[in-house]
């Protein structure tokens, strides 16, 4: 799990918001409805490694 401390200054790589903790093994970005993994401790903050919220489409692309 990652530290309160890291979490509070992590934000989404495609628009910068501040993430959410998601289970104990994703992040996730409000506004996109993207989730990023965390692979043994640490966040894979990479555009390409962001996987869609199962439910919602990313917000950002909405009209």
């Amino acid at each position: 799990m990652i530290s309160q401390e890291l979490l509070e200054i992590l934000a989404c790589p495609k628009c910068h918001t501040k993430v959410e903790l998601r289970e104990p093994d994703q992040l996730r970005c409000p506004h996109c409805k993207v989730l990023y993994p965390i692979v043994d401790g640490i966040p894979v903050m990479l555009i390409e490694e962001g996987k869609p919220s199962p439910s919602v489409g990313c917000a950002a692309t909405s009209p």
